[in-house]
């Protein structure tokens, strides 16, 4: 049994969750499930802001709910505003560096709830159960629908939605839930009769303002006649002309690798847009998403092969015979594949050995064979504590005494 909180106001706490729906949903040509990340208001149960993602969600995923969350413009409004505290539920994406420096610069206090208590935030909760029985259930492609004869595959001649049609629907429904959706804790009230009825002021954010905060920083850079560099790679725009040597900071949407915002270092004043340079066209990036594919295919096929284990059956006790002969020829071709995709074998430590660890260690002796003979490596400490001594016959007791680089020894 769980205490119900008491109501409070209007963007005092808003509550925020990822959820994916249990609905195939056409996404080029594939079927996938779609992830739903949205912002609700505790005091009013109103939807305040909606992103859908085609696969996993990310930090993005939560910034551009947090945007149509904030803004109450059209065709966001009327609700949104900047909440008091947002009931976050340890999620990696809600807490990354990205999304709290966003809560951090528009004012919002995070309130990371202990692992395991959906309890803790029911207004998403329920939300989210809300969704699936009265809105998911209904749709084509619906995942966790009986099938006759206990069969889970879904029917061939079934028609699933596209991602555009199911994102138009769910925000239609949306729309539904906060008009004209009564919920029990509102007492006979929609959401939007609730959201106008609480006189609490709002604190509202420039659009231009908001967007910069929900963006991710990387930092200065120095804009050069070929442009900005940025992850290896450089970035142009129509408005650099002239601008050479100056001082630029960098932010981007996370994920969207093809634009960065550029904002001047010293002001801060917004300069422009810039775009990838020599991008790939379309069929570019078909041809390599096609390999890419044929590559996890292989992959996968040689994986399930290696796991493969083929052993004899006896009828007497005996040890277990592993089955499957190879030729000569054959392990040699296996070998010769795998070779090169060591990482000990490319790190050459033939070339540059590491050196002895410390004598106390005990080292296994396939390790001390690889090591070189000499001094070895000093212990780790720290500037607090005294110098340690190793233990030997010649170092027992012994001062240390700085070496050449000034590190005891």
């Amino acid at each position: 049994m769980f205490l119900t909180r008491p109501r409070s106001w209007r963007n005092h706490v808003w509550e925020t969750d990822h959820v994916q729906a249990p609905v195939l949903v056409d996404v080029d040509g594939k079927a996938r499930r779609p992830w739903i990340t949205w912002f609700t208001d505790c005091a009013t149960n109103a939807i305040t802001g909606v992103a859908v993602t085609p696969v996993h969600p990310s930090r993005e995923s939560v910034l551009a709910a947090l945007r149509s969350a904030v803004l109450r413009e059209e065709p966001y409004g009327p609700f949104g505003g900047l909440p008091e505290k947002v009931r976050v539920d340890r999620g990696k994406d809600f807490l990354s560096r990205t999304v709290t420096a966003a809560f951090d610069l528009l004012d919002v206090m995070v309130e990371d709830l202990p692992a395991y208590t959906p309890h803790l935030k029911g207004t998403v909760e329920g939300l989210n159960r809300a969704v699936e029985s009265m809105f998911l259930a209904a749709l084509p492609g619906y995942a966790r629908q009986p099938r006759p004869g206990k069969r889970s595959s879904r029917p061939k001649d079934e028609v699933l939605l596209g991602f555009e049609d199911f994102t138009a629907r769910l925000l239609d429904w949306t729309r539904w839930w906060n008009t004209e959706h009564r919920p029990t804790p509102l007492r006979g009230r929609t959401p939007l009769q609730a959201w106008q009825d609480d006189p609490t002021p709002l604190r509202d954010v420039p659009a231009a303002d908001l967007w910069t905060f929900t963006l991710e920083d990387a930092g200065t850079r120095t804009l050069t006649t070929r442009g900005i560099r940025f992850k290896k790679h450089d970035y142009v725009g129509s408005w650099m002309t002239g601008l050479a040597g100056i001082q630029v900071r960098i932010r981007f949407m996370p994920h969207h690798d093809h634009r960065v915002e550029v904002y001047h270092a010293a002001t801060g004043r917004y300069l422009g847009p810039a775009d990838l340079a020599d991008q790939a066209t379309e069929e570019q990036v078909s041809a390599v998403r096609r390999a890419r594919a044929a590559r996890s295919r292989r992959l996968k096929k040689d994986l399930e092969a290696s796991q493969r284990e083929r052993y004899a059956a006896v009828n007497q006790p005996e040890a277990p015979r592993r089955l499957g002969a190879l030729t000569g020829a054959q392990a040699d071709a296996e070998l010769a594949r795998s070779a090169g995709t060591s990482l000990s074998q490319l790190a050459l430590p033939d070339v540059i050995p590491p050196a002895a660890p410390p004598a106390d260690w005990r080292t296994p002796a396939s390790l001390a064979a690889l090591t070189t003979a000499g001094r070895p490596a000093p212990l780790p400490s720290s500037r607090d504590s005294a110098p340690v001594v190793l233990d030997g016959p010649a170092g027992r007791g012994a001062p240390s005494t700085p070496d050449e680089d000034g590190d005891p020894s």
